[in-house]
Parts: C-alpha cells; structure tokens; sequence
C-alpha cells in the first residue's frame, strides 16, 4: 500500500512536473518568439534606417559628385584664364624687368638719401638745440646791447667832447710841428748854399794863389776840419729834424687810433692830416 501510495504519488508528482514543465517551455517559447520578433523588428528597423542612411549618402555623394564636376568645369576654365593671364603676367614681367632695376637702383639710393636724412635730422636736432642756445644768447645780447646803447650815447657825448679837444690839440700841434720843420729846413738849406759858396771860394783862392803844396796841405786840412764841423752841425739838424717828423707822425697816429676806438671816421676831421716824410727813409 505504500509501494502503491508512493507510486501514485510519484506518477501525480511526474504530471505535475510534467505540466509544469511544459508549461515553462511554453512560456520559454512564448519569451523566444517575442524576443525574436522584436529582433526581427528591430533589426528591421536598423535595417531600414541604415538603407535610408546609405541612401542619403549616395544621393549626397551623387549630388556632390555633379557639384565636383562643375567645379572641374569651372576650375577648368578659370585654369585656361589663368593660363592666359599668366601668359600675359610672364610678358608683362619681361616687359617690367627692367624698371624693377631701375626702381631696385632707385630704392638703393633713396636707402642712402634715407641715411642722409637722419643724418641730417640729427643735425637738425642738434642745430635746434644750438639754436635755443643762441637765441638765449641773443636775449643776453640784446639786453647787454640796451645796456651798451646806453653806455654808447654817454660815450658818444665824450667823444664829441674828446673830438672838439683833440682837433684843437692837432691844429695846434701840427702848426706848431710844420713851423719848425720849416725852420730847419730852411737851415739846412742855408747852410747847404753857404757851404757850396765856401767851396767855391777855396777854390778860387786856391787857384789864385801859387801856394807850396805843405802850405796847401795845410790849407787843406784845415777846410777838412771846417767841413767836418759843418757836416756834423749838419748831421745833428738832420736828427733833430728826422726827432720832430718822427714825433709828429706818431702823434697822428695815436690820434687816429683814438678816434678809431671811439667810432670817429677820419673823414669827419674837416681836413686832411699831413705826414712828414722822415730824412733818410
């Protein structure tokens, strides 16, 4: 009975395990096919969504490709232009060759006339800095100028009363001076005329008395000695004359440097101051 009891238990267990097992599978399978009809779906989906990426882009690149082709096209014909205009630029470079030498040799020279001109700036720079130097200079000037204006019209007052006095010292001096140059000259003239009347007389005397020549001799040495003395007596007025030019020209002279310092033009004098000529120069 319990063999039997266990049995029945055992095969009631089976089925049940059996249902239950099935029921399982049919639920596994049930989950499956769901699963796989979502897989389905979804990768349908990708699918489609990947085919219409992939369409996209070849209409794209389709689009893009035509686009290309017209941008050949068109590079194409800007190339010909260009080969054209390059054409023309290579002539119009042989044709500018040589102004781009000459305006090469200009540049060079206006780098140097650039040098020169900083050079020149900086003169000027230093010659603006001199310049305000000298116009500061030019102020002191002027202002010692005033000053000097001043002292030149008291100046001017002494002078025209050193003028007044100096030309009545001159006249006087000078007629002074040209009455005993006169003097002497008339002197020495007379002198000269009486010696040559005493030579002549010896002469004649000599001639006319048959003297022995000791007595001669004699004769002789002593018009020697009288001519000695007159020669001497001559020399000494010559000195004294040559004393008294000499006085007066250097008289003159300092005049005329006195009136050089005040600013006096000899033309103003009135009259023409005469130097004498010094005997033996």
């Amino acid at each position: 009975e319990m063999e039997a009891k266990y049995t029945r238990k055992m095969q009631a267990l089976r089925d049940e395990l059996d249902l239950r097992r099935k029921t399982e599978i049919h639920e596994l399978e049930e989950r499956k096919n769901t699963q796989i009809s979502e897989l389905i779906g979804n990768h349908e989906g990708a699918f489609g969504a990947i085919k219409n990426y992939y369409n996209d882009i070849t209409a794209k690149n389709l689009t893009l490709i035509n686009l290309l082709k017209e941008q050949v096209e068109e590079l194409k014909k800007k190339e010909a232009v260009l080969e054209k205009e390059k054409a023309d630029v290579l002539r119009e470079n042989k044709g500018l060759t040589e102004p781009l030498h000459e305006a090469q040799e200009l540049v060079a020279e206006l780098q140097k006339k650039l040098v020169n001109y900083y050079r020149d700036k900086e003169a000027l720079m230093n010659s603006k800095a001199h310049l305000k130097i000298a116009q500061k200079e030019l102020k002191d000037l002027q202002w010692e100028h005033e000053v000097l204006e001043q002292r030149f019209s008291q100046v001017q007052e002494e002078r025209d009363d050193l003028y007044q006095n100096f030309t009545r010292a001159i006249n006087e001096v000078q007629q002074k001076t040209g009455f005993k140059n006169l003097l002497l000259e008339r002197k020495l003239h007379g002198l000269l005329t009486l010696l040559e009347q005493k030579e002549v007389e010896l002469s004649e005397v000599l001639a006319a008395s048959n003297l022995d020549p000791s007595a001669l001799s004699l004769v002789s040495h002593k018009l020697e000695d009288v001519l000695s003395s007159k020669n001497a007596t001559i020399q000494d007025l010559q000195i004294q004359l040559a004393r008294v030019c000499k006085a007066h020209n250097d008289m003159l002279q300092t005049f005329e440097a006195k009136l050089t310092a005040f600013g006096i033009p000899l033309d103003n004098l009135g009259f023409q101051p005469l130097s004498f000529p010094i005997p033996g120069q």
